[in-house]
């Protein structure tokens, strides 16, 4: 009796837990099939030639990827895809009058799925959409979009090609944790773009090839503690780009083959001072700020008073056919700067200022041929700077005014064209470490 109650209690079990099994999947298939049928009145009212009905469609696609979490990406792909369809041609007001405001309605559409998305991104957001892929490939941006305090953790953001081109578009306080960030192509030409004190800690953001030539473009205050952030082949033929008190930590910046060519691009007292790359991100990009092959033809681009204490910087390649490129004030204190076979052709490149008090710098295979390389003010306390096998051809470098002489450069020619040193003093003699030099 004992193992017939068993068996017999066993077998209710089963079939307990078989009935259990049966009812949540019909209550899945019944939740799917609802969920269904909002999708499809959402993204019928987003089809509606009347704005009112769009805009009830984007809040009911919003409420269903709060609700769905299996067709979350779903309706947020739809959301993006109405966003990249190009928008309409504004009506002149006066002309048609009615088709002018038919036509802000529809902008207000689009409004309202950017600010949805921003809010959904954002750290205190339930749920949250932060994972997900979001396209915006293409997308003309030319009012503002605010994805201040977003979240972006995970997944993949293209905003390749798009068109930042008016308004303010803002990712203030954003955190790029993980994930992959893209603006590859994409072209800045008006209004402000910030990423004012962001956080780059784990993601991978690029801007290959993207184009600034007009507005302003900030990442003032940001830190890069663990991201690589590439701006390879990007041109700068105008704007205003500013990178004012960053803080490289840890991450690596990577300019190689960019055009300076008419922008003003500022890293005033940004700071180069610590963290550390893994040998694959050295090995694969050559340093953790790099310029290499970079060339600055026109346009200012500044360095004053920036720290570099650590790790690599690097304008290997680089060439300075013209323009301004001042690095007044900046203090080297540690790690490598490079800029091995570099080649100053025109403009100016500044030093005045600069302390020299620790790191290593090298200036090997350089060729000055034009424009003007000054160092005048400059302290050269400590650490190594090398002229190595540095070709001085025409141009001037100017080191005949250094404010401390006590370790100077090595591989200085005795004599060359263009090349003004300290007086009296050679590779064997030093000057006081106070007080200027007189002229050579």
């Amino acid at each position: 009796m004992a193992v017939v109650a068993g068996i017999g209690g066993a077998v209710a079990l089963v079939v307990a837990y078989r009935k259990q099994r049966l009812a949540e999947e019909d209550s899945h298939r019944e939740n799917t099939r609802l969920y269904a049928e909002r999708f499809d009145k959402a993204t019928d009212k987003l089809g509606s030639d009347a704005p009112p009905v769009r805009l009830a469609g984007v809040h009911a696609l919003a409420a269903l990827a709060d609700d769905w979490e299996g067709g979350r990406q779903m309706c947020i792909d739809v959301l993006c895809a109405y966003l990249r369809m190009p928008p309409d041609p504004e009506p002149h007001a006066d002309h048609d009058p009615t088709g002018h405001s038919r036509w802000r309605a529809m902008r207000e559409v689009r409004r309202t799925i950017l600010r949805l998305i921003a809010t959904h991104l954002r750290s205190t957001a339930q749920p949250s959409w932060s994972g997900t892929d979001m396209d915006f490939t293409g997308v003309i941006f030319d009012e503002d979009a605010n994805f201040e305090g977003a979240v972006f953790s995970g997944g993949k953001i293209s905003f390749d090609g798009a068109e930042l081109s008016g308004g303010t578009v803002s990712f203030y306080e954003a955190e790029f944790l993980d994930g992959e960030i893209s603006f590859d192509t994409a072209k800045f030409s008006g209004g402000l773009v910030s990423f004012r004190r962001a956080t780059f800690s784990g993601s991978y953001v690029t801007f290959i090839d993207a184009t600034f030539s007009g507005g302003a473009v900030s990442f003032a205050e940001a830190e890069f503690t663990g991201s690589p952030v590439v701006f390879r082949l990007a041109e700068f033929p105008g704007g205003e780009v500013s990178f004012t008190e960053a803080m490289f930590s840890g991450g690596f910046l990577f300019f190689d083959g960019t055009v300076f060519s008419g922008a003003k691009v500022d890293f005033n007292g940004a700071d180069f001072s610590g963290g550390s790359v893994s040998p694959e991100i050295r090995e694969s990009f050559g340093g953790r700020v790099s310029f290499a092959s970079a060339a600055f033809s026109d346009g200012t681009v500044s360095f004053n008073e920036a720290k570099f204490s650590n790790d690599v910087v690097s304008f290997a390649q680089a060439t300075f056919p013209g323009g301004e490129v001042t690095f007044n004030g900046a203090q080297f204190s540690a790690g490598e700067v490079s800029f091995t076979t570099a080649q100053f052709s025109g403009g100016t490149i500044a030093f005045n200022t600069a302390d020299f008090s620790g790191s290593m710098v090298a200036f090997a295979g350089a060729e000055f041929a034009q424009g003007t390389v000054s160092f005048n003010g400059a302290a050269f306390s400590a650490g190594s700077v090398s002229f190595d096998q540095a070709e001085f051809s025409g141009g001037v470098v100017l080191l005949n005014e250094p404010r401390d002489w006590s370790h100077p450069p090595t591989g200085l020619p005795d004599q060359a064209p263009g090349l003004r040193l300290p007086a009296s003093l050679n590779k064997t003699r030093t000057a006081p470490q106070t007080g200027t030099a007189p002229l050579l």
